[in-house]
């Protein structure tokens, strides 16, 4: 933490200097970097006035007025409380020092598909669809659907949409993997519970800057769009799809009216994949991009599973059971998020040297 102060400072004095102030780039980055080190500091520094306060209260125990009873027993009171206080102070700094995912402001984009299941499947899948656009209402993101593939009874066999909204990786990287129903299904005559799955991938978007793509490495075709939109769909060949050939990536894009719009998303989805696989093989992954997130579908591999008939959410990552699972298939994902987000502070809190 000291280096972190000491940089702080240096900081300080490279922004007051000309040559920075002529520099507009190297000014907005030293300041950004500036504001980001700012909480943590002025933390730092009110822990250890905190700290200070405790060592001189701890020395009065040593003096000669402590031996008066009444005078030692209102000292350790005040050691008592400055210690609290500083015990305090300590863990807000340590969690002010947790280190954050870089994607973590980033917008994302999503990826939706059946697994295993059947038509069921496909039904929990539009579920889903619908869950997470409800919760990015109540959290006022912007969700915008790229692509779309249905089933004829209204499943989903595969979505895909972008969130946009400050901090939604944050919140929305822990919904990548296997996602497990067990309820009746409307297709089901004898009552019975069926067991299905579906599987999330989350991609943090990526800047043109960060994914060059080369036109050379990328075949691109139209084709018509399929599915309800009236008779401009049924007569132009609007549909994109974009084949990286590097890595055999395919992204295809029918959402939009034009060639020209969805050959924007497609590329705006294959880059934040790009983007996903890169991330993947920084951390020794073995599997890049969205299969390392969702694995197989298989109901073994589940992250949470949806209970109807208990009424009943169960992350499995955190053994988090909430009892109120018409709330969060409505978007009432908050509860479940926060805990996810706590576990993942106190395991990096765990591993801070401090």
């Amino acid at each position: 933490m000291a280096v972190v102060s000491r940089r702080f400072e240096e900081l300080a004095h490279r922004l007051n200097q000309p040559e920075t102030a002529a520099d507009p780039a190297l000014f907005r980055r030293l300041m950004q970097e500036y504001h980001e080190a700012e909480p943590a500091v002025a933390a730092y520094r009110e822990w250890q006035t905190a700290l200070d306060h405790l060592a001189q209260a701890q020395a009065l125990l040593d003096s000669e007025d402590a031996r008066e009873p009444d005078f030692k027993q209102m000292i350790q009171q005040e050691i008592c409380e400055k210690a609290q206080q500083a015990a305090k102070l300590e863990n807000s700094l340590k969690l002010l020092l947790v280190p954050r995912d870089e994607y973590d402001n980033r917008s994302v984009i999503m990826e939706i598909r059946s697994g295993v299941g059947g038509e069921e499947a496909a039904l929990f899948a539009h579920s889903l669809l619908r869950m997470y656009t409800m919760y990015a209402q109540n959290r006022r993101w912007q969700l915008e659907l790229l692509s779309l593939s249905e089933t004829e009874l209204g499943g989903v066999r595969e979505a895909v949409v972008s969130v946009d909204g400050q901090g939604a990786y944050s919140r929305l990287k822990f919904e990548s993997g296997v996602h497990r129903v067990q309820r009746v299904p409307d297709t089901e005559t004898q009552g019975r519970i069926h067991t299905s799955t579906a599987t999330v991938a989350v991609l943090p978007q990526a800047e043109e800057v960060e994914v060059q793509l080369d036109m050379k490495d990328l075949r691109i075709d139209t084709f018509r769009s399929s599915g309800a939109g009236g008779q401009h769909i049924n007569k132009t060949s609007s549909a994109i799809r974009v084949t990286h050939l590097p890595t055999g990536m395919v992204v295809e894009c029918q959402n939009e009216r034009s060639q020209f719009q969805n050959k924007d998303k497609a590329l705006e989805i294959l880059r934040s994949r790009l983007l996903a696989r890169k991330k993947a093989q920084q951390q020794d992954e073995i599997n890049a991009g969205r299969q390392a997130q969702v694995g197989t579908g298989d109901r073994s591999e589940k992250i949470r599973t949806y209970n109807f008939p208990q009424d009943r959410c169960t992350d499995h990552r955190i053994g988090l059971t909430v009892h109120n699972l018409d709330k969060v298939m409505d978007g009432g994902l908050d509860e479940v998020l926060d805990a996810l987000v706590l576990h993942e502070q106190a395991e990096k809190l765990g591993k801070l040297a401090f």
